[in-house]
């Protein structure tokens, strides 16, 4: 029986991905665990292996092919000495209308254990029309159903489902404003839409000179998606601080020349643990927003902000406060590397309850970063310098360094930004407390 290869849901909150490159072609033998496919998600490129041995008999979508719904086909396999011709008569009759042998997908991300794809439903040749998704007097609806609907105004509650369980979809939504059939909703004006470029090759051509377009990946296209929505949507507040770096220099030179070349401290790990150890005192900042309830989190889940080729990704030290700086450290250089190759696991960098981003590295002294949602806070990290300072009347030289606490005013107001910062402030300006 023809087996199935469908697109993965590598997270969850995705909804579609980029089919990036196939690693096996048509007519290789594939065994479980064999690597067949990389797939482009919001966040980073995965790499997605067999589950089933048999063929690669057929793929029904290219490589470089956007937009590729979660649990579309996208090839299909044949089990050993199965005749080729089992593929159209699959297909003919619908995929999904066809049983699944028990266990399989087809294929499956090589780090989805924490984060497993949504199951495939059977759609019937000619289904009724399905009511409203209503559950306990609430529209059901996909996250990219809601976001499409609220930029249109449109009324979920007038629309009719077409997922599992009457579920509404983005492509209902999308019928729906063609049609005309979803009622705008009732005494409100259209929100702030998404904002929209100007298109590639005319404002290139209005310059008037030699260009090369570089391609917006997938990732590129959600960070674009996600900082808007996040400055339009989260009041940010910002509160900067001044620190003295010349304890925690002299802490650092001390603990790496002991270690003998075993390992090396970085500032940026010494900020980590300093948020971490923080947060966890204070847990007033460690929170997130929703409409019926602020969640105060119990550990410091601290997101670093790493730059990649294809944008910003924020892989996660989990439980910092319990981690020695070492251990901070040298999980944070294994995160980032695998960062940059795409290959960190879903849990690695979904989540998180804090961020950082540090870019004193490029010599830059203060900036304002933005919220990553759904977390309240990302501390803003500049480079430390020397510079002059009065103390007891007498005029000396010290390091210091600014970070600056972007907040979200609806969960961390002014004063617990301020009080957070005089914790870490207290962290940064005597290390000895966090080895304690």
């Amino acid at each position: 029986m023809p087996i199935k290869v469908t697109m993965p849901a590598l997270s969850p909150t995705m909804t579609e991905g980029t089919l990036a490159k196939w690693v096996k072609n048509e007519g290789d033998m594939v065994s479980p665990g064999d690597v067949i496919a990389e797939i482009e998600t919001d966040k980073a490129t995965m790499e997605v292996e067999a589950v089933d041995e048999g063929k690669l008999a057929r793929i029904l979508i290219p490589a470089g092919t956007e937009n590729v719904p979660v649990n579309e086909l996208i090839a299909v396999m044949l089990e050993e000495d199965e005749d080729a011709g089992a593929i159209d008569s699959f297909l003919k009759q619908g995929a999904n209308d066809l049983p699944q042998p028990a266990g399989n997908t087809g294929a499956t991300a090589a780090a989805d254990t924490a984060t497993p794809s949504a199951p495939v439903s059977s759609a019937p040749a000619a289904a009724p029309t399905p009511a409203p998704a209503q559950k306990g007097g609430r529209v059901v609806a996909s996250p990219l159903a809601k976001r499409i609907a609220n930029q249109n105004s449109v009324n979920l509650a007038q629309v009719q489902g077409t997922g599992p369980n009457g579920r509404i979809v983005k492509a209902d939504v999308e019928k729906a404003l063609k049609s005309g059939s979803g009622a705008m909703v009732a005494g409100s004006s259209a929100p702030v839409a998404m904002a929209t470029g100007p298109d590639a090759r005319a404002l290139a051509d209005a310059y008037g000179m030699e260009y090369e377009l570089v391609k917006n990946s997938g990732v590129r296209k959600v960070i674009a998606k996600r900082l808007l929505e996040a400055k339009q949507t989260i009041p940010h507040f910002y509160l900067t601080v001044e620190c003295q770096l010349d304890n925690l220099l002299e802490a650092r030179k001390q603990i790496n020349a002991a270690a003998d070349g075993a390992y090396k401290l970085s500032v940026n790990d010494f900020v980590i643990k300093a948020v971490a150890e923080a947060l966890y005192k204070y847990p007033a900042a460690n929170v997130a927003w929703t409409d019926d309830a602020i969640l105060q989190f119990k550990h410091s889940d601290v997101s670093v902000a790493v730059a990649t080729e294809n944008g910003l990704i924020t892989p996660i030290i989990k439980k910092a406060e319990t981690k020695s700086l070492r251990d901070i450290s040298d999980e944070m250089k294994e995160l980032a590397k695998r960062a940059r190759d795409g290959k960190l696991k879903p849990e690695e960098f979904q989540g998180g309850t804090f961020s950082i981003s540090n870019l004193g590295m490029f010599g830059v002294s203060e900036f304002s970063a933005i919220i990553n949602p759904p977390q309240s806070c990302i501390l803003a990290v500049g480079a430390g310098s020397e510079k002059p300072y009065v103390k007891d009347g007498q005029i000396l030289i010290g390091n210091f360094m600014n970070v600056t606490l972007s907040t979200d005013h609806r969960s961390v107001d002014g004063a617990v930004g301020a009080e957070f910062l005089q914790v870490f402030k207290r962290f940064i300006e005597n290390p000895i407390l966090m080895m304690v």
